[in-house]
């Protein structure tokens, strides 16, 4: 079982970037998926959740009208589109994969990628 994040970098405040988590070693239509993110000094924070049928998504208030997460089940790939990204979107990224339905509570999550930085700054 693996989970790949990838699409990270360094971005200017405004701008966007997209987030790509290849997931194999498991079907991926069973589970649904979360995305987190860990500023330095920061507790782990949820960002989004994706139902394992796509048509439901979660996202905190903080990235509300901001991100939008979406997966192809044929791709076995999840992402994570951010726009109009702010200075306190740096953090690393991480997606998880959960076999019930969508939670803030990562500790219920069953597998996890090992994360991709995103920086935004001038």
């Amino acid at each position: 079982v693996q989970l790949v994040e990838s699409g990270g970098g360094l971005v200017q405040p405004g701008g966007s970037l997209r987030l790509s988590c290849a997931a194999s070693g498991f079907t991926l239509d069973y589970h649904a998926f979360g995305w987190f993110r860990q500023a330095p000094g920061k507790e782990r924070e949820a960002v989004s959740c994706i139902s394992t049928d796509g048509i439901s998504t979660t996202y905190a208030k903080s990235v509300k009208g901001r991100f939008t997460t979406s997966r192809d089940n044929a791709k076995n790939t999840v992402y994570l589109q951010m726009n109009s990204l702010k200075s306190e979107d740096t953090a690393v990224y991480y997606c998880a994969a959960i076999i019930v339905g969508c939670t803030d509570d990562d500790e219920l999550f069953d597998y996890w990628g090992q994360g991709t930085q995103v920086t935004v700054s001038s």
